[in-house]
């Protein structure tokens, strides 16, 4: 048997101990009022001269409504606790999870530290990660200067091809906007009324840092939200050449800047920074892209081991509330208390009557 308060808790505690305490303040007014009322009758006179002139001692009959007033009570407390009984077993469904991907297609993810270069193998990844996690639902963020986005949904393939179609070169306006592009991640989640009941993850795959917006702020809304943001920080501070890669996807040579010079991308502390705090405020972890892995493949191992074990389906046990048989007694004990007089009823005499 179990309560349906949960007296480990602070509120059940206080319940009990109201129950507790007002369950013994009346059995104890009703003591005390006897003992007034036997002290009153030895201050009027002798006990044993007063029986004469008492026509009936109601002593008894207030004594019984008072035990039925008190058992009343007592039944009544019993309701109030909601006693439970397990009376069998039910499956609890699994809980949805829905990711939204945010990748970045700024043409520094041309680099090709890691191969076939950053971008290439990011959206590989991405695509493996979706295979990798059956019966969750995805939307995606590409984003640059600017993001564009696509609403979740449990067709994984389309989100796959979404990224699949799309190139740094594609993207309208040049740059690294984070938050914008977390923002447009928190409308896809808002844009969906299912999302507010699942669990909601947003993976961030970047190598830039945002000088731009305030990312950690987006984060914090997140986090106020229920959504958990994974950071996956491709690059580092080492410098990397940024090839020059033409409308068909060919590389010719290197990116040169307005004085001729190579462009290079690598990320600053700062930027190393701003990505941790991002993840860490949102609950979420961050993942450094190392020995030519982007670590995409590392956020989906930990996905699928939530989805296992703390998103399956469970078996729980079922309690039949039982708050019904102590309140229909003391509803019973109540009556009788009202039908039980403090005496009983006179006949008047038929003389009288007739008279």
């Amino acid at each position: 048997m179990k309560w349906g308060h949960d007296f480990g808790s602070l509120t059940g505690v206080v319940v009990a101990m109201f129950c507790a305490v007002a369950f013994l303040g009346y059995a104890g007014a009703i003591v005390w009022a006897g003992m007034r009322q036997a002290k009153a009758t030895r201050s009027f006179g002798d006990p044993k001269l007063l029986v004469h002139l008492v026509t009936y001692d109601s002593t008894a009959r207030r004594a019984v409504k008072a035990v039925l007033l008190v058992v009343a009570l007592l039944f009544a407390f019993i309701a109030l606790a909601r006693p439970k009984f397990g009376s069998g077993t039910r499956i609890v469904p699994a809980t949805n999870l829905d990711v939204v991907i945010v990748l970045d297609y700024s043409k520094s993810m041309y680099a090709r530290d890691i191969v076939p270069n950053r971008i290439a193998r990011a959206k590989a990844e991405v695509a493996r990660l979706i295979q990798d996690l059956p019966g969750a639902r995805f939307g995606a963020v590409a984003f640059a200067g600017e993001p564009m986005s696509f609403p979740l949904t449990s067709d994984g393939a389309a989100i796959a091809q979404f990224f699949r179609q799309l190139d740094p070169n594609d993207m309208p306006v040049g740059g690294t906007a984070t938050a914008r592009a977390l923002e447009a991640g928190r409308e896809v989640f808002a844009r969906d009324p299912k999302s507010k009941d699942h669990m909601r993850v947003m993976v961030l795959v970047t190598d830039g840092e945002d000088l731009e917006g305030d990312p950690v702020s987006v984060a914090q809304n997140c986090a106020s939200e229920g959504t958990r943001i994974d950071v996956v920080q491709i690059g580092g501070r080492a410098p990397e050449v940024i090839p020059d890669v033409g409308p068909e996807g060919k590389a010719s040579g290197v990116r040169h800047d307005d004085e001729g010079k190579p462009m290079t991308t690598q990320l600053s502390a700062e930027g190393e920074a701003q990505l941790a705090r991002v993840a860490q405020t949102s609950g979420g972890t961050i993942v450094r892209a190392e020995h030519g892995e982007t670590g995409i493949d590392t956020i989906a191992r930990s996905l699928r081991k939530v989805m296992r074990e703390e998103l399956s389906e469970k078996v729980e046990t079922v309690y039949a509330e039982e708050y019904a048989w102590p309140l229909g007694i003391a509803v019973l004990l109540l009556l009788a208390d009202a039908l039980i007089g403090e005496a009983p009823r006179r006949r008047r005499d038929l003389a009288e009557v007739k008279g």
